[in-house]
């Protein structure tokens, strides 16, 4: 009996995940069939790789010895099946795709259609979350961060400038006016974003940080967005955040004479692996080309540069 990579595919998912429910939830399938594939495996090679209880999983010595061979053999077929795909010009397979949710809504999910028309054999699972989520263990394909990095074993692939944009809706400019300096900026109403309670900024070439103080604060993007929107303060988020806003009005962008927003970097995280999948390889082509040139230009500066 011949091995098959489905099988090999069922042991790793099981040594990532600790149990045979996660690694059935990964591969999308029943943990009966992981358990039928491990025991196949299991039998081919003519030893025991996992101790199975009734509540976890864990890897036998054997398992232990045979798991970076049965990675590099997923890694190599992998490699394979994406030479080919690139020599016929097309993406297949399931592309798992994790996002910010404003970016993931007003950036990545309107370019799918076109991306899924370039490559008919292409499914995509796009997970939106505001949280850092494990990547490798949910077995995700690149995960778009436009938050600072931490330090972290993944490959990190930086795509286009990200600035910060301080800005407001016309009806609250209208009410308290339009400051322009960091002093009349700290009399407003700053909405806070619970992950960012202090707003980074640059003067002089230096940083440094201005407490968001408002009535209102929130947890996610999306909350700040809608509450800028509707008059409750002035907001700071990420131009790619905002730019359908600023475009259609509902923000207006506020500039400081004496300070600028910090600002931030759109990367593309992938998993430590030799071959990067071509499905992979379509989807930052068609991400960077929006990025690069996104529709009606850019509104803001992208050189962060120095405040007076």
């Amino acid at each position: 009996m011949k091995m098959q990579v489905a099988e090999v595919e069922a042991f790793v998912a099981i040594a990532a995940s600790d149990s045979l429910s996660g690694a059935a939830r990964r591969l999308s399938v029943l943990p009966m069939t992981i358990s039928r594939r491990l025991a196949s495996l299991e039998e081919q090679l003519g030893v025991r790789l996992v101790h199975r209880t009734t509540r976890s999983v864990s890897l036998t010595p054997e398992g232990e010895l045979y798991l970076p061979y049965a990675k590099a053999m997923l890694e190599a077929d992998e490699a394979a099946r994406a030479a080919i795909l690139t020599f016929a010009g097309a993406a297949s397979g399931v592309l798992k795709v994790t996002a910010p949710t404003v970016f993931g809504q007003t950036v990545i999910l309107p370019m799918i259609p076109a991306l899924l028309e370039e490559n008919p054999s292409l499914k995509v699972d796009l997970i939106l979350s505001d949280s850092i989520i494990d990547i490798v263990g949910l077995g995700i394909d690149v995960a778009i961060r436009i938050a600072t990095l931490r330090d972290s074993a993944l490959i990190a692939r930086h795509l286009a400038p990200n600035p910060r944009v301080i800005c407001a809706s016309p009806s609250y400019l209208r009410r308290r006016g339009v400051p322009n300096t960091l002093e009349k900026l700290r009399m407003h109403d700053c909405i806070g974003l619970h992950s960012m309670p202090y707003w980074p900024l640059i003067k002089g070439g230096e940083r440094f940080s201005v407490k968001a103080d408002a009535p209102f604060s929130a947890n996610s993007v999306e909350a700040v967005r809608a509450a800028g929107k509707l008059g409750l303060g002035v907001v700071m988020l990420s131009y790619w955040d905002v730019r359908s806003d600023l475009a259609d009005g509902s923000l207006q962008e506020i500039k400081l004479t004496d300070a600028l927003p910090e600002h931030l970097t759109i990367t593309a995280l992938l998993p430590t692996r030799q071959q990067v999948p071509y499905r992979v390889k379509a989807f930052l082509d068609k991400l960077g080309q929006i990025l690069i040139a996104p529709e009606g230009g850019c509104a803001v500066e992208l050189d962060p540069g120095h405040a007076p």
